[in-house]
C-alpha cells in the first residue's frame, strides 16, 4: 500500500511538473511574439482558427487543424494523409505537450504550412498557444 502512494505522489510530482514547464514554454514564446509585436492574444481567435477550413494551390481538399486534431483538444486525433495517431493537444491531458520551444516553432512551421499554405503569424501563434494551453 505504501509503494502504491510513493509511487502515485511521484506521478502527481512529475505531472505538475512537466505542467508547469508548459507553462514556462508558452510564456516564453508569447513574449517572443509579442516583442514582434503580436498582441494582445486571445484564447477565442484561436479557437475560431483552429476549425476554421482553408484551401490553397498545393491540395485541392479543405484542412483545419481540427482535421486532423479533432475539435476536442483533450482527444487524440489522426493524420488526414498518413493515418498516425496525434496525442492529445492540451498539456492537461498530454503532460509533455507544448514543454520545448523549439518543438513549438517545428510544429508550428509544418502544421501551419500543411494546414494554411504558409507560415503562421506572430499573432496567429499567440492566440493559438492561448486556446492550446487552456
Amino acid at each position: 500500500m505504501m509503494k502504491m502512494i510513493t509511487t502515485l505522489i511521484a506521478g502527481l510530482i512529475l505531472l505538475f511538473t512537466q505542467l508547469a514547464s508548459a507553462s514556462q514554454a508558452v510564456d516564453a514564446m508569447l513574449k517572443v511574439y509579442s516583442d514582434a509585436g503580436a498582441g494582445p492574444f486571445s484564447a477565442e481567435a484561436g479557437q475560431r482558427m483552429w476549425t476554421e477550413k482553408h484551401r490553397h494551390n498545393k491540395t485541392p481538399m479543405e484542412r483545419s487543424c481540427s482535421s486532423c486534431h479533432t475539435s476536442n483538444l483533450g482527444d487524440s486525433g489522426k493524420h488526414a494523409k498518413t493515418q498516425k495517431v496525434i496525442k492529445p493537444m492540451t498539456p492537461g491531458v498530454n503532460a509533455k505537450r507544448l514543454t520545448d520551444t523549439k518543438k513549438i516553432e517545428k510544429w508550428f512551421m509544418r502544421n501551419c504550412k500543411w494546414t494554411l499554405g504558409r507560415e503562421c503569424s506572430a499573432q496567429e501563434k499567440g492566440d493559438f498557444l492561448l486556446y492550446i494551453q487552456k
